[in-house]
This record gives C-alpha cells, structure tokens and sequence, in this order.
C-alpha cells in the first residue's frame, strides 16, 4: 500500500502524502487502528509517506500503544516525533514538509487534498485485505440472520440492535451503522434509528461493522405469522430489481451504468419514483460507501473491488457486500443458511434473501 501511495506521489508530482484518517491508516498498516474516539474520522496520530521515509506524528500518551500495537505491523521502516499531548502537531510537521508540495487526505492549508485520488487506489483489494473482507462479511451476516432468528415479539428496538452490538463487539468489529425498524417503522422510514417501539411481527435489522479498516454491509428482515400480500408480492419485485444491479457491476461499466439499470427495473416493477426515496448504494471497501452511486457516476467499475447495492421497497430493503472478480460476482454475504429467492436472469439463477418467515 505503501508503494501504492509512492506511486501516486509520481503521477501527480508530489514530495509527500500525509494521512490521519482512520480508514486510511487502516489501509497503509494492514489493517491496524489509530482511533481513540469512535464518531471522529480522523485518528489521534498522522503518518507522512516521503519518498524515502515514513514519519508518525504521535503524541506521547498515545505513542507507546501506537508503536508496539499497531506500526508493529508495518513492513516498512519508519522514524518517530513525539510531542507532549498538549501540543498541537502542526509545528513538527512543518519541519518535514516546508517547501514541500504534500498531498492529505483531510483539507488542510497549505496541503493539496488528495483524497478522491486515494479512494481509488485503495479500493481495489489485494489478496490478504479480500482474505480479511470475506471473513468479517461472513461473519457480519451470520449476526444479523442469528439475531432475526433468536429475536421475539415484545423485544424493543433497542434491545434487537443491542444483541446485534454485542455479537458484532465480540468478534472485534466496531459498529458504524446499526438500524433496527418495526413494523410500520418500516415503512415510514428508510433509515431507522432503534427506538423503543416494540416487536409486533416485522423486523429491519442492518449493520454495517468495520474490522482491519473495512466494512462490511448486510440487511435481513424477518415477520412472524404469514405474510400480507403486499411483502409476498414486493419481496420478489425488490429481488429482481438486488438481481438487475448486482449482476450490472462488471469492468467496463460504470457505477451510473448500474444505478440506470437498477431504476429501470424499479420502474418494470411498478415502482419508478422508489429509488428516490433511498440512495441505492454503491461502492464500499474501506468506507461503508465510497462512492455513493447517481445517474451521472462515471467511475469504471474495476476487478477487485467491493459493492454494496441496498434497493428498496415499502416495508423493503434487500443489502448484500459483493466482491468484482474475473468469472462473475461473488456475494460475500451469503451464508447459505438463510431463506433465499431464486431468480434467473441472463441465464444465470441469483440466490437473493429472502423475509424470514417465523411461525412462533
């Protein structure tokens, strides 16, 4: 990754890169954190990529966790400032990059904010970080389906998201999105915060948890008795709509290119204003969404890259993480034990989640 920043120093004729995002030092270290507080995206210490050097700015509180913790992990070698934690750090990173033309991923005066640029370089996976991404995906939704599966009417919002916290927590992930609706929660609103309304027969559950910098996206919805027309009918119309557009994210398209696709089935399906009402995902990888996808996105789709598309409809939501490779799309979600809908399309059947029917 290292190499990757250098790289992209010479192509836009930079002496340095200085990073302090969180997802960024994730993706420089392996996969290592710099962060103290959870709802900030920049981290307690920078890392300034020269082309011969690497330098940490850390402060001393936090220098010692820092060095043998998370730079442990670094194959490169690198040197140290240390300031008091009192200090502000601006001083000591002006003695590395005075007259210097440094690139940040954070806007900063004097810097040239570069991080469109890293976003794209990083989001095209190596080998090890698909390793990681496969896991945590896996693992994120055999959470959200176990907790569709353990949870009862009467249970509070509050309560459904907490069991889905404390698994996610268990296995080293940090949360960034957790949604959890009810009933006609969700058809009120796309993005439901948990509340204190209790479980009737339908629930939402999203997460979308972060480990080794990346994040995985998974939705699963479940109702207990059978199901009104209305979710029978629209599970299978949002499931060809989820098919439409993970099968259009292929190299050589673009990211508006899927988008167009996915709002022409909306409106085959009878619902051509639905799109509106919820972005519809777009890429992920070291950010829950990268890029945000709209009409006009003219970003090429690469090998190697992750997508997550989150369609809907009234009382709907269908989310999965996939991975772009070579033969086809793989659905880094699925976990096989999950009720699914088969749908066939350009002579290839897609298994996409079902609503979990619960009788009890």
């Amino acid at each position: 990754m290292i190499e990757q920043v250098r790289n992209l120093m010479k192509e836009k004729q930079l002496d340095g890169v200085l990073v302090q995002k969180r997802n960024n030092f994730s993706w420089l270290t392996g996969g290592r954190r710099n962060h103290i507080v959870l709802n900030t995206p920049e981290g307690v210490c920078k890392l300034l990529v020269l082309k011969d050097d690497i330098v940490l700015f850390v402060n001393q509180m936090e220098e010692k966790r820092i060095i043998e913790e998370e730079m442990a992990y670094v194959d490169h070698p690198f040197q140290v400032v240390t300031m008091d934690w009192y200090e502000e750090d601006d001083t000591y990173v002006q003695t590395f990059t005075k007259d210097k033309r440094i690139g940040a991923d954070t806007q900063m005066e004097g810097f040239e904010w570069i991080e469109a640029e890293l976003s794209h370089i990083r989001s095209i996976l190596s080998q090890s970080q698909l390793n990681q991404y496969e896991s945590l995906c896996h693992q994120a939704a055999v959470i959200v389906e176990t907790v569709c599966k353990e949870i009862v009417p009467g249970q509070t919002e509050h309560e459904i998201a907490s069991l889905v916290a404390q698994k996610a927590i268990a296995q080293g992930m940090t949360i960034e999105v957790l949604l959890v609706a009810t009933d006609d929660r969700i058809y009120q609103y796309r993005h439901p915060i948990p509340t204190e309304k209790a479980l009737q027969k339908h629930a939402l559950v999203v997460l979308c948890a972060e480990r080794h910098g990346l994040v995985a996206n998974v939705t699963r919805s479940v109702y207990f008795g059978r199901l009104p027309n209305d979710l029978e009918e629209n599970k299978e119309r949002l499931a060809r709509i989820d098919t439409v557009m993970n099968a259009a994210t292929r190299p050589g398209r673009t990211i508006g290119d899927v988008l167009k696709a996915g709002i022409a089935q909306y409106e085959k399906e009878g619902f051509p204003d639905s799109w509106k009402k919820l972005h519809q995902g777009g890429k992920t990888g070291f950010v829950s969404r990268e890029i945000i996808a709209v009409p006009s996105s003219e970003e090429e789709i690469q090998l190697h890259q992750v997508f997550t598309w989150n369609p809907s409809l009234p009382g709907l939501k269908s989310e999965d993480t996939i991975v772009v490779e070579k033969e086809g799309n793989r659905f880094l979600t699925y976990t096989g034990k999950w009720p699914y809908i088969e749908i066939e399309h350009e002579g290839h059947v897609y298994r996409r989640p079902d609503i979990l029917v619960r009788h009890g």
